[in-house]
């Protein structure tokens, strides 16, 4: 097909271009090349990642696809396993062109089976799953001349997360920070700083692996949830604020020791891609 359908949307102002191919016969093996130039906000359409949207036993990727699935990409055309602020993207998609009903839906993704809720604010609430913390104890970060202690949470992709006096410190998040040992991450990690605001109010910025900083991120919002109730001791279930550079998210650790993601998402463009545009 030498034509096919995009649309645009974002989740706290992390952008996405999504991709339309409900029994994945458009795409094929998404190309990383055709990823990375869809991302490219100079030369493409401009986004954080990609979306690819699949009927959930049309892809062959994981054991259970859920009732779709997200094929989601990161800008450098890299596989990510999840995406707190895609999911939501994703589902507003599915609503809004009368895919699914306001039931919650199961979105399959490389990390499991998110359980995606509409509200009627309409906000969106995700059941992110369990958080784990593999360690290594002694992980420190580091970039723009500063070294921070951070703590391993791992969302089904894994992060790294650092306190600090303020959000000016890191600098320039465009370049991935550095950190030790080297071993704790072999795949790469997203790195969160964060500052304390109040008792359950933090704010972030974030550096994701394969796209650079970015406005906000889903994953990160609930690994730093963690992180900061770990550090004040707070008791199951605790709900956060988490204030990102493009806006802000509500994260509860519920008693169950699940955390639910509850934000935004909008869809504000869309269109059809040539392939003869592609550079050679």
């Amino acid at each position: 097909m030498s034509t096919f359908p995009w649309l645009k949307g974002h989740g706290t102002e992390n952008d996405f271009v999504i991709l339309p191919d409900p029994d994945g016969s458009v795409h094929g093996e998404l190309e990383a090349g055709l990823v990375r130039f869809l991302c490219d906000r100079h030369a493409g359409l401009g986004a954080d990642g990609v979306l690819r949207v699949i009927q959930g036993d049309k892809q062959s990727y994981v054991e259970d696809g859920g009732d779709w699935f997200m094929d989601y990409r990161n800008a450098d055309g890299s596989i990510a396993e999840m995406c707190g602020n895609g999911v939501r993207v994703f589902v507003k998609y599915l609503a809004d062109a009368g895919l699914i009903d306001d039931k919650p839906v199961r979105v399959g993704t490389r990390a499991g089976i998110k359980a995606v809720a509409q509200n009627d604010d309409g906000t969106l609430t995700v059941d992110m799953g369990e958080p784990t913390l593999p360690g290594p104890a002694g992980i420190v970060v580091e970039t723009n001349g500063h070294q921070w202690p951070a703590v391993h949470v791992d969302m089904g992709n894994p992060h790294a997360v650092a306190f600090v006096d303020n959000l000016d410190e890191p600098g320039n998040l465009c370049d991935q920070p550095t950190w030790s040992p080297t071993s704790a991450f072999p795949h790469g990690v997203n790195v969160e700083f964060v500052v304390r605001r109040d008792a359950h109010d933090v704010q972030m910025r974030v550096h994701e692996r394969g796209s650079g900083e970015t406005r906000s991120c889903g994953t990160g919002t609930c690994a730093v949830t963690v992180a900061a109730a770990r550090q004040a001791r707070d008791e199951l279930p605790v709900t956060y604020r988490v204030g990102v550079p493009g806006g802000e998210v509500s994260v509860t650790w519920r008693a169950d020791n699940h955390l639910e993601l509850t934000g935004p998402a909008v869809l504000h463009a869309r269109g059809d891609f040539d392939r003869a545009w592609l550079p050679a």
